[in-house]
């Protein structure tokens, strides 16, 4: 990108003028504003803020540019076959620039289409977040102890906080508040998707930590943005899908020897 971007100006540069009320003289040669007030857009493309040292900047770009452009002048670099190729690469790459251009203003993409996009990642994207607790103990022994007191009545949080060695959760009695299942160990996540709100797994699920009680104490369905959070993106998505798509029917129809 940042090549092309000096291929752009670079062309701009070596245009005919077009004679403005403000502009350069360098050497006798002028320069228009227009080709200024083009770098100062390019170089604000580039995320740069508008100023006056950027616009000065440009301006320092528009002279050394034709500085020197009239040296390879005076040197005959203009007749070179190194110039000319590079200035057919350099008009086949602006041509085909200014066609991407072209096509993206020529196919927008309205309201419609948009939220079309958008339902569909909803749906696709759709997950729910889990809420559990757990004990975790070191060997199966000390898990089936705890299971046994469970089923005697005791209470989920309190044998937490008495014996589990997750000190993350233990305080607060095992809990480990709403979660994706997809960022658990597989092991516990399995466990724990099967299980109903208020159930305790019947028997200790065994992981890389250790052994697991668990309880699934709620679930719900997980956030999505709203959709003026992601339009912008889903606007370029939907050209760029276009766009693809466009490119593979060129590729298609086109013949390569």
């Amino acid at each position: 990108m940042r090549k092309f971007l000096t291929l752009s100006f670079l062309a701009a540069s070596l245009a005919a003028p077009a004679f403005a009320a403000q502009g350069l003289q360098i050497n006798g040669t002028f320069i228009p504003q227009a080709r200024i007030d083009s770098a100062v857009k390019q170089m604000t493309a580039q995320g740069q803020p508008d100023s006056p040292q950027l616009r000065q900047a440009a301006r320092d770009r528009v002279v050394l540019t034709e500085l020197l452009r009239q040296e390879a002048m005076k040197k005959g670099l203009d007749k070179s076959p190194d110039y000319r190729n590079e200035l057919e690469n350099l008009q086949s790459a602006l041509l085909a620039n200014l066609y991407v251009r072209d096509f993206m203003k020529s196919h927008p993409v309205n309201e419609a289409d948009v939220r079309a996009e958008y339902d569909r990642m909803k749906v696709q994207m759709a997950r729910k977040e889990y809420r559990a607790r757990h004990i975790l103990v070191p060997s199966q022994e000390e898990a089936a102890k705890v299971l046994e007191q469970l089923k005697k009545g005791a209470r989920f949080e309190d044998l937490a906080r008495q014996y589990s060695i997750d000190t993350g959760s233990k305080a607060n009695g095992g809990d480990l508040g709403f979660v994706d299942p997809a960022q658990l160990v597989p092991e516990f996540s399995g466990a724990m998707t099967k299980l109903a709100k208020g159930q305790i797994t019947q028997t200790p699920v065994k992981s890389q930590f250790g052994w697991h009680i668990i309880q699934l104490t709620d679930t719900r369905e997980a956030d999505f943005p709203a959709l003026d959070a992601v339009r912008a993106q889903l606007e370029q998505q939907i050209q760029g899908q276009r766009f693809d798509a466009y490119i593979a029917k060129l590729k298609a129809q086109a013949k390569v020897q």
